[in-house]
């Protein structure tokens, strides 16, 4: 009987990271629109999860995306230890700088969501730099991995796309900080951080357009690099296995032996 691609080994874990994700993002931008919250050209994406109540749907979906993060970045770290052999020590260690700069991310993705720029903005900023700044080097880094691992372990293809996938990352990250930089200085004693409604024409308005775009381009740069795992991840399966320590959960050992009946002297009626 043949599967479906989605049943396929882990596949449907990048999948769901993908769709979830992005799923997040377009409900709050729609929500906040249509309750005015926010103005319909391009906000911030973290301005579409400012307010009630979209903030706290927001808040629970990026919480679960980051988890399926967590997830999938282990799940490709437990596929590459696999597949390099221990004669190369420069991949594993690629591969475990991976895991943590990934795991980073996603916590990262946890401190965005529940730490909204209007109420916290330097631990949202941290949030978001953990996020996209330590996420585009775990791109930077698992692209470097896909390098080396050509053409033995996979084709070029692959490579090539993640390298395109990463540049567009970086290109999004240099414009959105460049036109960040330019608007604040633009806007000296504007609390630019609470400013959710702009006007067209008003001073900052271009560079805000600009860096606005940018965050967007990022968030869905970053997101897309998952959808090259998929392929991959179709090759992997993980399983978990109980080892036993001990036949009973006691803290005392009442039973020395299941084959000689109960060992409990409470229970054999002596005190």
């Amino acid at each position: 009987m043949s599967m479906w691609w989605f049943q396929q080994g882990m596949c449907a874990l990048p999948t769901a990271l993908v769709l979830w994700t992005s799923a997040t993002f377009i409900f709050a931008y729609i929500t906040a629109v249509v309750l005015n919250h926010v103005d319909p050209l391009v906000p911030y994406i973290s301005d579409t999860g400012t307010v009630a109540p979209e903030r706290c749907v927001f808040g629970i979906m990026l919480d679960i995306s980051s988890f399926l993060g967590i997830a999938t970045i282990y799940v490709r770290y437990k596929q590459v230890q696999a597949l390099v052999d221990h004669e190369e020590p420069t991949l594993h260690i690629l591969n475990q700088v991976g895991l943590v700069l990934g795991w980073l991310s996603s916590f990262g993705m946890c401190v965005v969501a529940n730490f909204q720029k209007t109420t916290l903005f330097s631990m949202h900023l941290v949030g978001a730099v953990l996020t996209f700044g330590i996420g585009a080097l775990y791109i930077l880094v698992q692209t470097l991995l896909s390098y080396r691992m050509q053409p033995r372990l996979h084709g070029k293809g692959i490579f090539w796309v993640r390298l395109v996938l990463g540049i567009w990352t970086f290109t999004s990250i240099i414009s959105m900080f460049v036109s960040s930089v330019i608007m604040y200085s633009s806007l000296p004693g504007v609390d630019v951080e609470k400013k959710l409604h702009w006007i067209p024409g008003e001073t900052g308005y271009t560079p805000h357009i600009v860096s606005t775009i940018s965050e967007w381009s990022l968030a869905f740069s970053f997101i897309s690099f998952f959808l090259t795992y998929i392929r991959d991840f179709q090759k992997i399966t993980l399983r978990a296995e109980a080892t036993l320590l001990s036949l009973h959960l006691h803290d005392t050992p009442h039973y020395d032996d299941l084959s000689h009946g109960e060992r409990s002297p409470l229970l054999a009626g002596s005190m």
